[in-house]
């Protein structure tokens, strides 16, 4: 099969390593596509399926001889690629083929898979923070947010949804958050000791959720910070004012409408969290065994990701 690009050049290191997770989604992968693509634009490429129960840093171990690392799957495959290739001269490119892909999406990464060739042979990345969350004396890499309480519920519930309605699933099973668990969290934000009751935590790198919505403005993966956001709600649905002010503040419509109480942001570049009771964990829709107490540091510029995105047009 012939494909013909559109007049993009190789990358100066044309060797490309593609990384890809089968289940992921629908199953209904293109990634493959691209990497013909790719090949038939001049790129020398190689092709890794993901295995269960094998660490992504054992396809990974040779990521340095390559230009790009391209990463098909979710956001927790999109992130443990990320986390390993962590300082590396190496570029990677978040190849949406999950359910939500809220990596990929936060990047402005197109779906078709010529598109997204193309940005490899582009070239053109911006450096962006990661996450590194740290529970039970083990450390794990998020590049979107990591969170404890309504949140690691909300994706828990959807699991079973996710097969038969894909990203309304997430939405699915927020409706469902009718009456969560509140207890008080005691947190250390860069040294400062905080107390804030709520239903959870997120501690947040990028700031769009599903669809394309704001978890709060103000956020950036790229400030060496994250924003902290505490849900003070009784109910999910409780949110929903803060929602519309945020999609307010991101189209500059104006002062917020509402301001009521029912979230906390603040911003930090470490962070620990305890709870009263414990709350479970989810970092970048991975759900954890553990739960709180977990801390999480910024690690600053830590992957060049691939996008056509100016750095200042990836903050909400």
């Amino acid at each position: 099969m012939e494909f013909r690009m559109t007049g993009q050049t190789p990358p100066p290191n044309k060797r490309v390593l593609v990384i890809y997770n089968p289940k992921s989604g629908s199953g209904n992968n293109t990634v493959l596509q691209c990497a013909e693509m790719l090949r038939a634009a001049g790129c020398e490429v190689k092709t890794r399926e993901l295995e269960k129960d094998v660490p992504v840093t054992d396809a990974l171990h040779d990521a340095e001889l390559f230009g790009v690392v391209v990463a098909a799957g979710g956001d927790g495959t999109v992130s443990s690629v990320a986390y390993a290739l962590r300082y590396k001269d190496v570029l990677l490119l978040a190849y949406p083929a999950g359910t939500a892909n809220l990596i990929a999406l936060n990047l402005e990464m197109p779906e078709d898979p010529r598109a997204l060739a193309d940005l490899v042979l582009a070239g053109h990345s911006v450096r962006i923070d990661l996450g590194e969350l740290t529970v039970r004396g083990e450390k794990h890499g998020f590049a979107m947010l990591a969170g404890a309480g309504a949140d690691a519920s909300m994706i828990k519930e959807s699991e079973e949804l996710k097969p038969r309605f894909g990203a309304l699933a997430y939405v699915m099973s927020a409706l469902r958050q009718v009456n969560p668990k509140k207890t008080v969290f005691h947190m250390v934000a860069d040294g400062e000791p905080r107390i804030a009751e709520g239903i959870g935590v997120m501690v947040a790198n990028f700031g769009k959720a599903n669809f394309g919505l704001p978890i709060t403005s103000d956020v950036s993966p790229s400030d060496g910070k994250f924003t902290v956001v505490v849900l003070r709600a009784s109910n999910v649905l409780q949110l929903l004012p803060n929602l519309i002010d945020s999609v307010r503040s991101r189209l500059n419509l104006g002062d917020p409408l509402f301001g009521t109480g029912n979230i906390e942001t603040f911003e930090a570049s470490e962070i620990s969290i305890d709870a009263d009771e414990p709350f479970p964990l989810q970092y970048d829709g991975e759900l954890h065994s553990e739960t709180t107490p977990f801390s999480a540091r910024v690690l600053p510029g830590a992957v060049r990701f691939v996008t056509a995105a100016r750095k200042d047009g990836l903050k909400t």
